[in-house]
């Protein structure tokens, strides 16, 4: 088919459902008989909560308000909640605004290990509130969930013993585990190719797609590789080969950082190489996401890292009714050896996230108890499933998605309908249930890719660190400097614009900056991580 003349109709659909609405929440609903484990008066009467939305919510809702796990809630608790949401991409500045001003909400949900000064100084500066003796005397779900998992009391606990959120745990491989290489499987089968292992299969692959018209339209318009610089600081593919990452890590407890290692050199080579030979998108450094659907629905694509939801889920939905032989499948992390492993993603089981009280919250322990609700087994399911009979059903003991949300009569893909309905798809103040994972990564698809890519390395993986006041703010004065210059260079690297003979005089100006201090810090907060 010509590359002109062809319709941009998965790109409509994948957008359509980005903007589709959804069926009313009460429609045929059943009334919940689930009752709440205390009496309303328990509970606030309202509260501010302070929380930035997600891209999920925002696709078709305007607040957290209108999903209906928080519709449900205010009925069981009687508490009425008034969602804050910053600009949506704004979040970081918003907030720290927000805690400067000490004008504050009863609660604020956000991402607290990369907190200016580290939750610790919060306490400390009344921002925040210590939780442990009301966790213990008013939240009896939230205790009994960490008395069980030591590990998880570990990951939520500061360096000085503070208990200072309501965290979001997840224990589930398709909440640990969702980002990797995929490639065209059709395209590998049309051109008699295995799934490639190692780094030099890759190139083989690549070069395969670059010159033997796997797409069929006659025109050398195919991109091997759509590479993403920020994908592979998250996911580690391809520089994991080397055993480094593009950020920090750490090697049998030491810290370390991945860019000034002679490794991330050979790494750059090859990516240069394959920028040079056209294996890689020219436009690669200036690519948004929806040029990356763009590009991947026009079916000029190959490879790229993604995600299972919002990439192997998204992409052959869209592409199932404009082309049926679409097919992604998802490759090991590729190492340098046949039979060798390389690092790749994970996540930790407690990601930094979680729902801190105010110092400026009145009557508290009501908060306590009504952030609790979601810890218990009723509000487990409300948070994780939504609606009964409704989002799921009991089938056997089992919750099962129903057909609203599999296959949603508006067409939003499964994760933009169950959004609709509950907090299962993203991070939160409750516990993330694996019941929810087996049916979410339900195409044979994204099985595949959880079972292949789990097999990476993790041992080299930074845990969730908190920094003391000190530490937070000589890491932030560095890292300003450090972040913005090293992606600089590394698309100069890969591009060609500068020769990589440079890169000592690239390692000497990172370090004139002060990566070594960041790393020693670093090494104490490790080390006051082992020792909790």
């Amino acid at each position: 088919m010509n590359r002109k003349n062809r319709k941009p109709f998965a790109v409509m659909l994948l957008a359509s459902a980005l903007a589709a609405g959804c069926s009313d929440v009460t429609k045929d609903r059943k009334e919940s008989t689930d009752t709440a484990p205390a009496a309303q008066s328990a509970y606030p009467a309202a509260l501010t909560y302070w929380v930035p939305m997600t891209a999920n919510v925002t696709a078709t809702m305007k607040s957290f308000g209108e999903i209906a796990a928080y519709k449900e809630l205010e009925n069981r608790t009687g508490t009425k909640v008034d969602f804050q949401h910053p600009a949506f991409g704004q979040e970081k500045d918003q907030f720290n605004l927000m805690i400067a001003s000490g004008r504050l909400p009863d609660v604020i949900e956000y991402l607290w290990g990369g907190v200016p000064k580290g939750p610790d100084n919060a306490i400390k500066e009344k921002r925040i509130i210590r939780l442990n003796e009301l966790v213990e005397k008013h939240a009896p779900n939230l205790s009994k969930v960490l008395k069980e998992n030591p590990e998880f009391r570990k990951l939520a606990t500061t360096d000085e013993g503070n208990l200072y959120m309501f965290p979001y745990f997840a224990d589930a491989p398709d909440a640990l585990v969702y980002n990797g290489p995929a490639l065209r499987k059709d395209w590998l089968d049309k051109l008699g190719l295995q799934v490639p292992t190692t780094l030099r299969e890759w190139e083989s692959v690549l070069t395969a797609f670059r010159d033997m018209d796997p797409n069929g339209n006659g025109i050398k318009d195919e991109i091997p590789l759509l590479f993403d610089a920020k994908v592979m600081n998250v996911g580690h593919a391809f520089v994991g080969a080397y055993g480094i990452t593009s950020v920090f890590y750490q090697d049998n407890g030491k810290v370390k950082y991945g860019p000034i290692d002679p490794r991330f050199k050979q790494f750059l080579m090859m990516m240069n190489r394959w920028y040079e030979e056209g294996l890689i998108d020219k436009d690669y450094a200036t690519l948004d996401q929806k040029l990356k659907d763009a590009k991947m629905t026009e079916g000029l694509v190959g490879s790229m890292a993604m995600n299972t939801g919002y990439g192997i889920g998204s992409y052959t939905g869209a592409m199932a009714k404009t082309d049926p032989a679409f097919k992604l499948i998802a490759a090991p992390y590729p190492s340098l050896d046949p039979g060798g492993r390389s690092i790749g993603h994970k996540e930790s089981p407690f990601n930094g996230r979680g729902a801190a009280i105010t110092a400026s919250a009145e009557h508290p322990e009501k908060i306590v108890r009504w952030l609790d609700y979601a810890y218990g087994e009723a509000g487990k399911m409300l948070f994780n499933f939504g609606i009964e009979n409704v989002s799921y059903k009991m089938e056997n003991g089992y919750p099962k998605l129903t057909s609203l949300i599999t296959n949603n009569p508006d067409q939003l893909s499964m994760s933009l309908a169950m959004t609709r309905y509950s907090h299962g798809t993203f991070a939160g103040p409750f516990v993330y249930d694996k019941r929810f994972a087996e049916q979410y990564a339900s195409m044979p698809e994204q099985k595949q890719a959880i079972s292949v890519w789990t097999k990476a390395d993790h041992s080299k993986l930074m845990p969730p660190l908190t920094m003391n006041s000190a530490e937070s703010s000589k890491q932030t004065s560095i890292m300003n400097d450090v972040n913005p210059y090293y992606e600089e260079m590394v698309n100069k690297f890969i591009m060609g614009v500068e020769p990589l003979d440079n890169f000592d005089k690239f390692v000497a100006t990172i370090r004139k900056m002060g990566i070594d201090e960041v790393i020693r810090m670093k090494q104490d907060a490790l080390d006051r991580f082992a020792a909790r």
